[in-house]
């Protein structure tokens, strides 16, 4: 099969198509997905850069193109254990079923599904412990991946692959912050407004009922606001000095970085923040006072529970939302979807699309 394959931390040139990968077998309460489309993460990057490991304290885009010279590889990734190189990225992935490995049912053949980005199979469910699709295991950066059949969700939608493609990562993020901060009809501030996470939180918080105040660049504000938010500010500009302060209830936060502190100063007393993305920087500065003496929450975001795909899958099915497709790209430009990615000038994901292939007659492994 093709598929895009990661040769280890660095710059672009660790990314390697190859048209001679061996299609994989779905092993026992496996699916083998056809993938139709899969789209594009930041965390792509920052685990081809091994923007993960602590050595690293620089904002996202440092070392993207290039890569970063000093890094830990034996932390430089979700879990914080060493990655297996190579690896297949892709952490989102909308597709067919095309075969079953043992103890799950043929039925499943055929099946337009999408697959929960943070699995929980592969660490028997424990609480708080996940592996990532594209990470600890293969993912969609192919024309075939493997995924455990129970995260594996059959949706029933008019939506394109590209569009469901878009769904896992951005929205499963999105929604897990804002079940995890419980946000209802508040004023809810979101940073990086203008990303896929960010629109993707926009438009969640807003079917919660919530005001929306979306942090972007000025030319993104449109965008922001037709999907959702109320009111936009410059996220170059002073925050505090735009809204004031303690009039916000719940910030949705996947910047981090030099701001953190305003975002903060922003919430009112027994207010909450959820943390799920630094790309402005993962070092951070907050007045400890700040956070006790106005009964603060913070809330870190990488753990999914069950209900928040349940609830995404019921979202899609009853149109309840719609994902913005910036630009859609063949596999093999994975590098240019990348550079798109990393300049910013998009509103909205960017998906690759793998070369379709003939397929035989299914094949069935549980036998």
């Amino acid at each position: 099969m093709t598929a895009a394959i990661l040769t280890g931390h660095g710059g672009f040139e660790k990314l390697v198509v190859r048209n001679d990968v061996p299609v994989p077998q779905p092993k026992v309460g496996e699916l083998l997905i056809e993938v139709g489309a899969a789209s594009v993460n930041n965390t792509d990057i920052n685990t081809r850069i091994g923007w993960y490991s602590k050595k690293v304290e620089a904002e996202t885009s440092n070392g993207a193109a290039g890569g970063i010279a000093s890094i830990d590889d034996d932390d430089a990734s979700w879990s914080g254990t060493s990655l297996k190189f190579p690896l297949i990225q892709g952490g989102d992935v909308c597709g067919r079923v095309v075969a079953v490995g043992a103890g799950v049912s043929s039925d499943r053949i055929g099946e337009r599904v999408i697959v929960r980005t943070i699995l929980r199979s592969y660490a028997d469910y424990r609480p708080f412990e996940s592996w990532v699709l594209g990470s600890e295991c293969n993912g969609g950066f192919a024309q075939f991946v493997v995924a455990p059949a129970r995260e594996t969700y059959a949706v029933n939608c008019d939506w394109s692959d590209e569009e469901l493609a878009a769904v896992p990562s951005a929205y499963g993020t999105a929604e897990n912050m804002l079940d995890r901060a419980a946000v209802g009809r508040e004023r809810v501030l979101v940073t990086g407004a203008s990303g896929g996470v960010g629109l993707a939180a926009v438009q969640l918080a807003k079917r919660r009922g919530a005001t929306v105040i979306g942090v972007c660049a000025p030319n993104k504000a449109a965008d922001v606001k037709a999907q959702g938010a109320d009111q936009t500010i410059d996220r170059h500009g002073d925050l505090v000095a735009a809204l004031g302060s303690e009039t916000v209830d719940v910030v949705i936060d996947l910047v981090g970085g030099p701001q953190f502190r305003q975002l903060l100063e922003l919430l009112r007393r027994g207010g909450r923040c959820a943390v799920a993305g630094a790309i402005g920087g993962p070092i951070v500065e907050i007045d400890i006072r700040t956070v006790y003496l106005k009964d603060l929450t913070l809330y870190g975001c990488t753990f999914w529970g069950d209900q928040v795909f349940e609830n995404l899958i019921r979202y899609v099915e009853s149109g309840q939302f719609r994902p913005v497709i910036a630009r859609v790209y063949p596999l093999s430009d994975i590098v240019l979807a990348q550079q798109d990615f990393l300049s910013k000038s998009h509103a909205g994901k960017l998906v690759l699309v793998p070369p379709r292939r003939r397929q035989p007659k299914p094949t069935f492994f549980n036998q």
